[in-house]
């Protein structure tokens, strides 16, 4: 039920204004085509529920596998279960994106909390593909690539994440990842 309009609320711009577009219906485009809307803005501000998944801040040395990726690594992961075709998909960009969360200039615990946030949100949204740029890491010298290597290190711990892949260079590239959610 609408709360009755002070006075002040109800202008004569406004009764004009209304009046003149009480006929109007708005367009719809379709979510594929350029000038379409985009979904929401980019960091969305919900409770933090999955930063403890996430764990602690990652040394350059503390990520899964062999070696830290350097700049110019792709990143990939996949859950089991999920089929090599639905990774290749993404991988070639196949899933639109739906948000995106840029991390440049974070310091690493930062982006931690931001990501898992994020990550969250966007699952409880229903979103199925989001795009995180966490950048190449030239700035960071001899340390290598902080944020990719803690990008890559969180993204696999978070329950949420089917699976994620770096990005076509159009979309940022081995400075970003494609993420699949459940």
């Amino acid at each position: 039920m609408r709360k009755p309009k002070t006075p002040s609320e109800d202008t004569e711009e406004a009764r004009v204004f209304r009046a003149a577009v009480r006929d109007v219906t708005p367009l719809a485009t379709p979510a594929g085509l350029p000038g379409a809307a985009r979904p929401g803005p980019a960091r969305r501000r919900a409770p933090i529920v999955e930063s403890a998944s996430l764990g602690d801040v990652v040394a350059a040395d503390d990520a899964p596998g062999a070696a830290a990726p350097s700049a110019a690594d792709p990143l990939s992961y996949r859950r089991p279960g999920v089929r090599d075709q639905t990774l290749r998909h993404l991988r070639r960009g196949r899933y639109p994106v739906e948000d995106e969360l840029d991390l440049h200039g974070l310091s690493q615990s930062a982006a931690r909390d931001q990501l898992a946030e994020f990550i969250a949100s966007s699952s409880h949204a229903g979103l199925r593909c989001v795009r995180i740029v966490h950048g190449k890491g030239y700035r960071s010298g001899a340390r290598g690539p902080v944020l990719k290597i803690g990008v890559n290190t969180w993204l696999r711990r978070h329950a949420d994440v089917l699976a994620f892949t770096s990005a076509r260079v159009i979309d940022g590239g081995t400075g970003a990842v494609y993420v699949l959610l459940r």
